[in-house]
């Protein structure tokens, strides 16, 4: 089976937990853009689930750290002004916490 770098990183960042939820931001839909170049120009843009979540700058660089360590190239994750949604979640995600 072949994989896309995209695909690839999106798998990784499956290990960076919303402590506050406990589960991943990929399942959250908190990741909202992924843009690979390459050399160094790689961009993740997402959002938290509330704007002062206090867990947000050590999510975001556990998103760094993991999306370079992924692509082994630096990569720049930049905050966008979507505010998060349930809906934004995957299908069947929170269900076992009764979320929904």
């Amino acid at each position: 089976m072949v994989t896309s770098k995209e695909d690839e990183l999106l798998e990784a960042l499956r290990t960076v937990i919303d402590p506050e939820i406990g589960l991943n931001i990929v399942e959250l839909g908190l990741i909202r853009n992924i843009e690979l170049n390459g050399e160094g120009d790689n961009k993740i843009t997402m959002i938290l689930t509330t704007p002062f979540c206090p867990y947000g700058p050590a999510i975001i660089e556990q998103v760094r750290f993991t999306g370079k360590n992924a692509l082994n190239d630096e990569v720049q994750v930049e905050i966008g002004t979507e505010l998060w949604d349930p809906s934004m979640m995957e299908e069947g995600a929170g269900g076992d916490w009764g979320l929904f």
